[in-house]
């Protein structure tokens, strides 16, 4: 009798004729109704489940009996209750290292289009406001030999240092929970403070895990510390920035711009952002290349089959559960 797996969001079409050709599949649909009400009747007997971008928590996994595994296609963990899987021996599986370098373009790209104005111009221009040489209110920010603020060097932020270093030889400062000099050195990285690297950087760019430390990491306070034509990018998660905060700076021409890619409550439908001329706002596409999306699918569904097989997966992000019988 094959395993039964819960596809809990839309993946890659390859991966899932591969989970329906291998397994007992049910896949949540929200046409079908409530998407909640289908996840409490099915979980109960599930072996495994596949997807991102859901809350899955005590409240919504109780029922489960057989659950050996969630398999995220994903590298953040914010939506999981890690403390319950642990309880019940359920593994938690990411897919890191994959979406580095094409988050890292986006993070880049909100970068150089914040500085210029690039959807602020577009719009601009498409309206037929083009009647003559571009002023003052159309010029945007240098970037070639700026400074550039990393504020979480892992895989992700040390990949935008890199575009910033090589590509645009900006200076490189970075603020982390501890030093990285591994990562730093072939990028004449300078570790500092939070507020140091608020105060000097032109561009700042968020690339930390959310979690107790960061969690509203730049507020009015941090805002406040950088100078008014320094350009902010979060990449991360949305909670990591005020947004308010973030709005009210934005409006106060505090800072110049910011691109955003993530929001304190997604999807973001209604919102004081979609007003300012001086931020972008895209639908958390970091990782959205069909590529990309490709290769976190597979490493996903490897992560379940190598579980639901009896074998340790590559990305465990809970290995307290390693070696519990289930």
């Amino acid at each position: 009798m094959k395993q039964k797996v819960i596809v809990f969001s839309q993946i890659d079409q390859d991966v899932q004729k591969k989970l329906e050709q291998n397994f007992n599949v049910v896949t949540l649909q929200p046409k079908l109704g409530n998407v909640h009400e289908q996840l409490l009747e099915h979980v109960r007997d599930a072996d495994g489940m596949i997807g991102a971008g859901r809350l899955l928590n005590r409240d919504n996994l109780a029922p489960a009996t057989r659950l050996k595994i969630i398999s995220s296609v994903s590298v953040g963990y914010d939506n999981y209750e890690v403390d319950y899987l642990n309880e019940k021996n359920i593994y938690l599986t990411n897919t890191p290292h994959v979406l580095t370098e094409t988050t890292a373009d986006l993070g880049f790209t909100l970068l150089m289009a914040a500085a210029r104005k690039v959807a602020y111009l577009d719009h601009w221009t498409k309206q037929g406001q083009w009647h003559r040489t571009t002023r003052e209110a159309q010029f945007g920010m240098d970037i070639f030999g700026k400074t550039l603020g990393i504020i979480g060097l892992g895989h992700i932020g040390a990949a935008v240092a890199r575009r910033g270093f090589y590509g645009f030889n900006m200076n490189i400062l970075y603020h982390n929970r501890h030093e990285k000099p591994e990562l730093a050195q072939g990028l004449s990285a300078q570790y500092c403070s939070l507020n140091e690297l608020l105060q000097r950087s032109d561009f700042v760019v968020v690339t930390v895990d959310l979690n107790a430390e960061s969690k509203a990491l730049i507020g009015a306070e941090q805002l406040a510390q950088m100078q008014p034509h320094a350009v902010l990018v979060n990449i991360s998660r949305g909670p990591v920035i005020d947004e308010q905060a973030l709005i009210e700076a934005l409006k106060a021409n505090q800072i110049f711009a910011a691109g955003l890619d993530v929001y304190e409550k997604e999807p973001l439908k209604e919102s004081e952002l979609f007003e300012l001329d001086n931020v972008i706002t895209l639908p958390h596409v970091g990782s959205a290349t069909v590529a990309t999306r490709r290769k976190m699918a597979e490493l996903a569904y490897q992560n379940l089959v190598d579980v639901l097989e009896g074998r340790v997966p590559r990305y465990v992000v809970n290995p307290q559960v390693i070696g519990s019988s289930k």
